[in-house]
């Protein structure tokens, strides 16, 4: 069938070319994902263009498997269907691109030339002419052709072969990209997916519950910038009991995003739950926070705002201390709102940190909110002109939205406060964003 042609690798029992049936051929094939495709412009345009310059009647961007000759795009050919777009490969030229690895398959008179006349298709596809450049994958393997074919035999000028050549290489590299952005934008998924597990693995399931309180929080990532994708962020929040009738909340933020955030955040967040049983003061915990970190020798810091607290006849009483992080809201009953704690040195940098505590009450219906920066640093995502006029969303719109909860529980609260950080904006949060409250029930 090949008109005496060595093809590399031999034949098959059918006397086609060995090299149609070889595994990595095929397997290269189908990852172009193009096999039972429809036509697509930047082929159709690359074969019209073809088919124009050279002045032949019909040009295809063919993929070939084991058993036909897929067109992806036949100009000169009516073929709407995707199953009239083939051909067996026994009736294709295309198996001589295959089986010759990769050298083009020029023909000038297809009746007449010894490799081609006794092909079945020279007669019933009325080939006068062919000339064929193969379709590359990046390792080697022959994907397919580019190919133009004449009615009548004719002699193809080296000016046609040396676009053909062209815009086969063209076909290639476009097949390339298409495969490479696929592997990219998976790669991608897989990263968001994970960094989403691992996110989700360094925050509590659910909170624990504490007799006589009201609890909720919630955590909401960074929206992803350009190509990044999803990340591991460095807030954290957890609420435990400690010893006793005594209970501990805390909420930090690591700098920075990653592995190396994450592994902060978890060693942070399991430092403060194993000393907190120790009966030590929040400004003492957070201080051994410092020194653990220290002696990991990581390159992130760390902010934390860490409570301890137990219910009392009256509602709740409580002790609080800031290291670097923004100070907790204390919202009362009749929508008064109060910062609360003292401002300190952030941990993981200084060996010396100074830390103080400050103590608090909750009366019923009073409410206690920890955040993170991201709930006082909002902004509109750049160059959203709709929603830049809105500006920074600072320390007093976050005030202002809380006083507006009063009448709120504690998941109330939150979901409230989610939803103005939203509507600010727009969808696109500029930094990680955790709030952890505590509330006294009005009826306690």
């Amino acid at each position: 069938m090949g008109g005496g042609v060595d093809f590399v690798g031999g034949l098959r029992d059918d006397g086609l070319p060995a090299a149609l049936s070889d595994p990595e051929r095929l397997a290269a094939v189908a990852a172009t994902g193009l096999l039972d495709t429809g036509p697509e412009e930047a082929f159709e345009d690359l074969a019209t263009l073809a088919a124009r310059v050279t002045g032949a009647g019909r040009a295809f961007v063919t993929l070939v498997d084991e058993e036909r000759s897929f067109w992806k795009s036949c100009v000169g050919v009516r073929a709407t269907d995707i199953a009239q777009r083939q051909n067996p490969v026994r009736e294709s030229f295309c198996y001589f691109l295959v089986g010759l690895a990769g050298d083009p398959f020029i023909v000038d008179d297809a009746a007449a030339d010894p490799r081609t006349r006794e092909h079945p298709s020279v007669g019933p596809m009325n080939i006068g002419a062919w000339a064929g450049y193969p379709l590359m994958s990046p390792d080697g393997q022959v994907l397919g052709s580019f190919c133009v074919i004449d009615d009548a035999p004719r002699t193809w000028s080296r000016g046609d072969l040396s676009t053909l050549a062209t815009l086969a290489r063209s076909v290639s590299a476009e097949i390339h990209l298409r495969q490479s952005l696929a592997a990219a934008r998976k790669a991608q998924q897989v990263s968001s997916d994970l960094a989403r597990s691992l996110q989700q693995g360094l925050l509590p399931p659910a909170l624990a519950p504490v007799p006589g309180l009201d609890a909720a929080a919630s955590y909401l990532p960074a929206s992803a910038s350009g190509d990044s994708g999803v990340e591991v962020g460095g807030d954290f929040y957890d609420l435990f009991h400690t010893t006793g009738d005594t209970y501990g909340a805390v909420l930090g933020d690591v700098c920075g995003k990653g592995v190396e955030a994450a592994k902060v955040t978890s060693m942070a967040r399991y430092t403060v739950r194993a000393d907190a049983g120790q009966s030590l003061t929040p400004a003492l915990l957070l201080d051994r926070l410092n020194r653990a970190m220290l002696a990991q020798r990581s390159p992130r810091f760390l902010t934390a705002a860490y409570t301890t607290f137990h219910t009392t006849p009256t509602g709740l009483s409580g002790r609080i201390a800031l290291a670097g992080h923004p100070p907790a809201l204390l919202r009362r009953a009749n929508g008064e709102v109060h910062q609360l704690g003292r401002a300190g040195t952030l941990l993981g940098v200084l060996e010396q940190v100074h830390l103080t505590d400050v103590d608090y009450q909750l009366f019923p219906g009073d409410l206690l909110l920890l955040y993170s920066d991201g709930a006082c640093e909002a902004r509109p995502r750049p160059g959203n002109t709709g929603q830049e006029a809105h500006g920074l969303f600072g320390e007093d719109e976050l005030v202002g939205a809380l006083a507006a909860t009063h009448a709120l529980d504690a998941t109330a609260t939150v979901r409230h406060l989610t939803e103005v950080l939203a509507a600010h904006h727009g969808g696109w949060a500029s930094d990680d964003t955790a709030l952890l409250a505590l509330r006294v029930p009005p009826d306690a």
